[in-house]
Formats: structure tokens, C-alpha cells, sequence
């Protein structure tokens, strides 16, 4: 009797610890003909759920897109500029809504769907390719050492001075925040701000740039600027001024 309580327990908290799924109900390359036949059975299915919508011209994805309420939006998108663009359609209910924008986010950056002007924002995640590069050049800067071993290539003096100068056209804020700031930008009416690591990367809206020029072409789309006189720090009197004044 008691082994048999100490196995129900077990299987309780196994339950209560076990992931609760994102997509709690789903429909796949359905016709969309079927809001003219069964309106009725749609609505009881999906009426009221929230989540991410696919609409497909035949078999190539058109449209991506997420709905608090997915049988509305897909009415919607028989009559819009969508319309006579698709012929079957998947929807996806998320189980919680804050998910449902993470989710379409994905399926925009893996698929790009033609019907979609939007690449999809991944806001709160951090894009690790600057980690990599800088893992990969040190990983063949050790090779190429290890292969060279015992050789003097070129004089060693130079070699330094050339890597000095390198790394500080890299990192081009490096040493000005030692511990780290906050910097501030203003375009078209719209107020930016971006964190300077004290190692002299910026991250803004979860991306890393090296230099506040890249920094600042993510934000304003540009093809060229001079970041340094487009985000300013505030000074000692609270005062924004441009960070150019840094370098002077």
C-alpha cells in the first residue's frame, strides 16, 4: 500500500515538471473555400484563439502572420490585397498569447514569405555571429601560429603595431566607457538608446555593432554615417552632448 502512494507521488510530479507544449491545437493546409462550405464548424474550432496563421498559394507560403482572433483575420484576408493570392491556409493556436509574436517571428526569418514586407524582430534575443567571427579568427590565428612555429615570418615590433592599430579601428569605442553607458540617439521624431560595453561593442535592440557608425546604420537604415556625431552621452551636468567630443 505504501509502495503504491511513493509510485503515484512519482507520477504527479512528473506531471506537474514536464513542459506544457507552445502549440496547443493546430489545422494544416486546409482549402480556403471552407469559410464558404462550413463557416459554422470554423468558427466553433477556432473562434476566440489567438496564434499564427500561413496562408499558401497552392503549395508555395505567401503570408505569414499572428491574430488574436484567427478566424476573423483569415475573412479578412479573403478580401484584402491578399485576395485570389492564396488557396489554402494553416493556423497554429498558441497557448499563451506573449509567445504568439516570438513565434511569428520565426517563421518570418526562416521562411521570408513574398506577402510579408516585414523580416520579424527577435527583440530580447542577442545575435552571437560577432562571438563566432571572433572565435573562428582566433581559432585560425592559432593555427597558422601552430603551423609557423619556429619561423620569424616578419619582424615582431611591426606584427604588434599593425594588431594594436587593428583592434582599435575594431572596437573604436574601446577605453572611453571603462564601465559601461548609455548613449542616446534622435531620428525622425523617435528617441534610441544603446548600451556601450566596456569593451566598445554597442547593443542596440538586442543586436551587438562594433563601432557607433554600424550601431547607427542599424537604427536609421542609412547606407553610410558618422555615428560618432549621431549618438550623444550625457555629461557631468546631465547635458547630452555628441560623443565625438570624447575624441577630442
Amino acid at each position: 500500500m505504501q509502495q503504491s502512494g511513493v509510485t503515484d507521488m512519482a507520477k504527479r510530479r512528473k506531471r506537474k515538471h514536464s513542459s506544457r507544449p507552445i502549440v496547443s491545437r493546430y489545422l494544416e493546409k486546409v482549402s480556403a473555400d471552407i469559410f464558404d462550405m462550413y463557416k459554422e464548424k470554423i468558427i466553433s474550432v477556432i473562434a476566440g484563439h489567438q496564434g499564427i496563421y500561413a496562408l499558401y498559394n497552392k503549395n508555395k507560403l505567401h503570408n505569414v502572420g499572428l491574430a488574436s482572433d484567427l478566424k476573423n483575420r483569415i475573412k479578412q484576408h479573403l478580401k484584402d490585397k491578399h485576395q485570389d493570392k492564396w488557396t489554402h491556409f494553416s493556423l497554429y493556436i498558441i497557448r499563451r498569447e506573449e509567445h504568439t509574436k516570438e513565434v511569428e517571428s520565426l517563421f518570418l526569418r526562416i521562411y521570408r514569405p513574398k506577402g510579408n514586407v516585414v523580416k520579424g524582430k527577435l527583440r530580447r534575443a542577442i545575435n552571437i555571429l560577432p562571438e563566432l567571427k571572433a572565435q573562428v579568427k582566433e581559432r585560425s590565428r592559432q593555427e597558422i601560429d601552430d603551423i609557423f612555429k619556429g619561423y620569424k615570418l616578419f619582424d615582431t615590433k611591426k606584427r604588434k603595431r599593425r594588431r594594436k592599430h587593428k583592434i582599435k579601428k575594431f572596437n573604436s569605442m574601446r577605453g572611453y566607457f571603462p564601465a559601461g553607458k548609455v548613449i542616446y540617439a534622435n531620428y525622425k521624431g523617435k528617441e534610441y538608446k544603446a548600451w556601450v560595453f566596456s569593451n566598445g561593442r554597442i547593443k542596440v535592440d538586442g543586436e551587438i555593432f562594433d563601432s557607433p557608425s554600424l550601431a547607427g546604420l542599424a537604427v536609421t537604415k542609412k547606407k553610410t554615417m558618422n555615428g560618432w556625431r549621431f549618438w550623444k552621452y550625457k555629461d557631468k551636468t546631465g547635458d547630452l552632448v555628441y560623443i565625438d567630443t570624447l575624441r577630442k
